[in-house]
């Protein structure tokens, strides 16, 4: 399966670029476990990211950056089988879980819920 990775990336930041760069790797951490079980993880910020950049994206939460990071997660989803969503309060998760459950595709909260993945779980669960 196409697993979209959701989880706060922005959120709780003050647009940090250090903490927003922790979440990404807190978005990461489960993605060679499922890539183990034979799925293919994505996450949000590795497609716009460099959207954004090629732009000429500046400045985290300008209008350019509304303009690509929430419907890149959008249409990402409408190629993805399911959504891995970790802990953490998120505008932009919680928007891809709602987006995925109208859509009829599955939500996993856990590693070890998505199938195949129980085995690869204990060294991949974010902190």
């Amino acid at each position: 399966m196409l697993i979209l990775i959701a989880a706060p990336y922005r959120s709780g930041t003050n647009d940090d670029p250090a903490k927003m760069a922790a979440n990404l790797k807190v978005l990461e951490a489960p993605s060679h476990a499922l890539f183990q079980a034979g799925h293919v993880p994505m996450i949000g910020e590795w497609v716009a990211l460099p959207i954004w950049h090629a732009a000429g994206g500046k400045t985290v939460g300008d209008a350019l950056y509304e303009e690509i990071f929430h419907p890149v997660a959008g249409r990402l989803l409408a190629l993805c089988d399911a959504v891995l969503r970790f802990p953490g309060a998120s505008k932009g998760a919680d928007n891809d879980v709602r987006i995925a459950r109208e859509r009829g595709i599955p939500v996993y909260e856990r590693l070890e819920d998505v199938p195949g993945c129980a085995a690869f779980a204990t060294r991949a669960i974010p902190a």
